[in-house]
């Protein structure tokens, strides 16, 4: 398996990502994403074909390299890149919920799908180009939330992490929520 070993890093490609565009406390990825490759094969078969079981088999290996990482501050909860809700019904499943619980059941803290949403559908990422992918996604999330989100780490999880304009535009809505820090971790990157 073609591992990142990014969580050894502090300054690593997936941090590189976000430089200048967000403040966030740590990000990784756990594999490295070739076009054709095996891991692209492994994202496939989780995201479209309802093998589910690869999430939690990637995050119950990932979560054992996270326990590792120096933070000034612990992880409160897990929050998913979200779905649209028409695009769950159309897939049945987030593909990153298992990989997101099992990261949250290692590292003994909660997972919440309730606080991101996505309030605009938007045609699948992995189709689009590196421009396309940019392109009016900052104002597809928001979130809903309560006094006791104040002043939480939460650990934003989504699975293949190419430019970044996700991550970013998920992360700028969570900010929203008063003290709120942001780390991100992803089951894979892309090659550049």
């Amino acid at each position: 398996m073609p591992l990142t070993q990014y969580y050894l890093d502090s300054n690593n490609e997936a941090v590189k990502k976000f430089y200048g565009k967000i403040e966030i406390e740590h990000a990784s990825a756990f594999l490295y994403f070739n076009k054709k490759g095996m891991v692209q094969e492994l994202i496939h078969n989780l995201k479209y074909k309802g093998n589910e079981e690869i999430g939690t088999v990637l995050g119950n290996w990932y979560v054992e390299d996270l326990k590792n990482i120096q933070l000034k501050t612990p992880f409160s909860a897990v929050i998913p890149v979200p779905l649209h809700q028409k695009k769950f019904r159309e897939r049945g499943y987030n593909q990153v919920t298992t990989f997101g619980n099992a990261l949250a059941k290692g590292l003994n803290i909660g997972y919440d799908d309730s606080i991101l949403f996505r309030k605009k559908y938007s045609k699948t990422q992995s189709k689009k180009n590196l421009l396309g992918r940019s392109e009016g996604i900052e104002n597809v999330f928001d979130v809903n939330y309560s006094e006791q989100n104040r002043n939480k780490h939460f650990l934003l999880v989504d699975d293949v992490l190419t430019t970044g304009a996700t991550l970013e535009a998920c992360s700028r809505a969570l900010l929203k929520i008063p003290g709120v820090k942001i780390s991100i971790v992803c089951m894979a990157m892309a090659n550049s």
